[in-house]
This record gives structure tokens, sequence and C-alpha cells, in this order.
């Protein structure tokens, strides 16, 4: 999909917050071309209320992507909502919340998907613009490793390692983000922590609205979620999600391929910094169009 597209109708949701555990409600609307993505808090007075999905916004990423505005205003976990508006071609839409945080629903990007499909995708009058890569860029810290190189379409591949447990140990996993691959692929893929970890995390103020409801938690060797997994690989799809998500307060789409061993939210803000502190090394364009309403039979 070449042209720009935006939501058909205005939607909402509610649900609670993972970290802070509070009630959070959400609204998506529609945005005229070339507005992009932003989050609007409607708990803060106008002035402060707005903060675009950017990526030099970014100003916490333990265990969540928190973007502040120039007035210190902040939204938090906005990681999953960005992946489905990314895997669906939504360039332009406003997000409302009246919480610091978005609502973490099930742990991923499938209810919002829903949502954004329940609300319809409406096709817009100008092209889309995207980001092409044009050399390759790399970051490294420690056994942390993500790359961004140049490819004809968004594509992805991640690697995790987790020795301490036999549940994990290593997955590898791909996704082109064409043809509905998102939502059929690792749409439905939950964030996931450890067992030992929650208290630490608690104390920390963090995953106060964590349950099985809304995050998989292992165990050991066992995921103590009634259901089990979705996937198998239900680890590595979510560390990809994740990452096309964070990849998407780019400003538009990344034309490219990124490359991530033992990924997180860090390194993918870390690889964005990286590339446009090099102006050599992208360009953004209008994106190739086909007009259909102008196709003759």
């Amino acid at each position: 999909m070449s042209w720009q597209q935006t939501l058909k109708s205005t939607i909402n949701c509610a649900g609670i917050g993972l970290h802070s555990g509070r009630r959070v409600r959400m609204t998506l609307r529609p945005a005229p071309v070339d507005h992009g993505i932003s989050f609007v808090r409607t708990d803060v007075p106008g002035g402060r209320a707005v903060i675009p999905a950017r990526w030099d916004l970014v100003a916490d990423t333990r265990l969540c992507t928190l973007l502040k505005n120039e007035q210190g205003t902040t939204i938090g976990t906005i990681e999953h909502l960005m992946a489905a508006l990314r895997g669906l071609n939504i360039d332009n839409a406003v997000v409302e919340v009246d919480a610091p945080e978005l609502p973490i629903m099930d742990g991923s990007s499938a209810p919002f998907v829903f949502l954004i499909e329940c609300a319809g995708i409406q096709q817009q009058e100008q092209p889309r613009r995207v980001i092409r890569v044009l050399r390759d860029v790399r970051v490294q810290d420690g056994d942390k490793v993500v790359s961004l190189s140049p490819a004809p379409v968004s594509s992805f591949r991640a690697e995790i390692i987790y020795e301490n447990t036999a549940l994990i140990r290593r997955q590898e996993g791909s996704l082109r983000l064409t043809d509905g691959a998102f939502k059929a692929e690792v749409s439905d893929c939950r964030t996931f922590g450890f067992a030992h970890e929650v208290e630490a995390m608690r104390k920390a103020g963090l995953g106060l609205g964590g349950s099985l409801d809304n995050a998989v938690v292992i165990d050991g060797d066992r995921v103590l979620n009634p259901g089990g997994l979705r996937h198998a690989d239900e680890f590595i799809r979510h560390k990809i999600l994740d990452a096309v998500g964070d990849l998407y307060l780019a400003g538009g789409p990344i034309l490219g391929h990124y490359q991530g061993l033992r990924p997180g939210h860090a390194m993918n803000n870390a690889i964005l910094r990286t590339l446009f502190a090099d102006a050599t090394a992208w360009r953004r364009e209008d994106a190739e169009v086909w007009d259909n309403r102008a196709a003759v039979a």
C-alpha cells in the first residue's frame, strides 16, 4: 500500500496499565495526511498534552518504550500499538489516553489490530513517506547487537538467547512486512517475563498491572499461564513485534533489513539514533504509487 492511510472512524477501548496498574481509557482518531502518529494525554492541560511518536523523544526503555515531550509529559508502553499501526499500514492517527501509559490489553498487538480493523482503514490523497536505508549501520552493547541494512522492503530477523531456561534457550525468527504477515505471524504474541523478576519489578514501581492475563510468565522451565503458549516460538516473535513498533518511531516505514541479536527497546532506539545521526545512511522519499482508480481494464 503506497498511499497514506488513516482510520475511517473513531474507536475507543479501556484496559489496565501494565506498569501503573491503573485503569486506562484510550481513543484512536483519524488524522490528516502527513500528520503521522501522535499521542494526546487527555488528563494533562492542553499546552502540554501532545506527544509526537518520534525516536528522539524516547526517554526510557526499561521494560517498555516511553516518550517525553519538551514540556515533560510522558506516555509509556506504546510499542504494541505502534507495531499494530505499522503492521496495518496506518500512517496518520491521533491516540488519546487518560493516563501515563497505554492499556496493556492481553500483552500483544492483536487487540489493537482488532480495534483498527473495526474502525476501518481510509486511503488518503498523498503518497506514503518512507525512510530508505542507504548503507549499513550497527550498534553494539556487550553481547547485544542490532543493525539496519539496505533492502527493498521492511524485513526483520532476530535471535534471543536465554541460557537459564530450557524453555527458550535460543530462538530465531524473521518477518517481512508484506501481505498481512504482521497480523498472521506475530500480532498475537505476548510480552513475557520471569517469575523471579516480578517482586523486584514491583519494588521498583513497575509491573503493577501485570498478570497471567496480559503476560507470559516463565518459572524455571514452565509457563505459568493456564493456556500455555500461543506459538512454540512466541518469545522471539514478540521480540520482533517490539522491534516493528519501536522502529515505527522513525516517523514512517523504514525500507531496510533489521537484524537483532538479543534485541530490546534500548537497542532499537539506539539503532534509530545511529541511523539518523548519519545523513549519508538514509533518505526520506515518497513511496512509488499505483493509482487503481486510474487503471483501465
